[in-house]
């Protein structure tokens, strides 16, 4: 496995589980979920993640 598909990422949890997921296998998350459709699936940016967890 080089990677992980997390099917959806909640904005009430801020997503922390990315990082125990990294944590625990030692491989990445690549893709995100952030709806409900095939559309709202995206590439997973480390640094854009990092930058919200700390915003506001």
């Amino acid at each position: 496995m080089t990677g992980i598909f997390l099917a959806k990422l909640d904005g009430t949890a801020k997503g922390g589980i990315v990082v125990a997921i990294h944590d625990a296998l030692g491989i990445p998350v690549k893709l995100i979920g952030l709806g409900e459709t095939p559309d709202d699936v995206e590439v997973f940016d480390p640094d854009a993640f990092i930058e919200a967890m700390f915003a506001g």
